[in-house]
């Protein structure tokens, strides 16, 4: 999606629901309410796209116990112990 953002208001959207619909096929359209953003439509693939991309986010009290018990016995890989000299400067 390489193509210019549109903007337009609720009721532009409305009157030219077929032609902008067309053009949220190639990028996004953000459609404004009373002069703010309000909704923006998108292709439905590139919202699939969007939507895989989605993260797991848990705080620390969530972390399953395995997880925890891995990071405290994570070994860094000794090729980067060049980056270690740099945080002791």
């Amino acid at each position: 999606m390489h193509h210019d953002p549109i903007r337009v208001t609720a009721s532009e959207f409305q009157k030219a629901f077929g032609a902008i619909s067309d053009r949220a096929l190639k990028t996004p359209v953000t459609i404004t309410k009373q002069g703010r953003d309000h909704l923006v439509v998108m292709a439905a693939d590139e919202y699939q796209r969007l939507k895989r991309r989605d993260r797991i986010v848990y705080s620390i009290e969530e972390l399953p116990q395995e997880w925890i018990e891995a990071l405290r016995n994570a070994k860094m890989d000794s090729r980067h112990d060049h980056l270690n000299a740099l945080l002791d400067k």
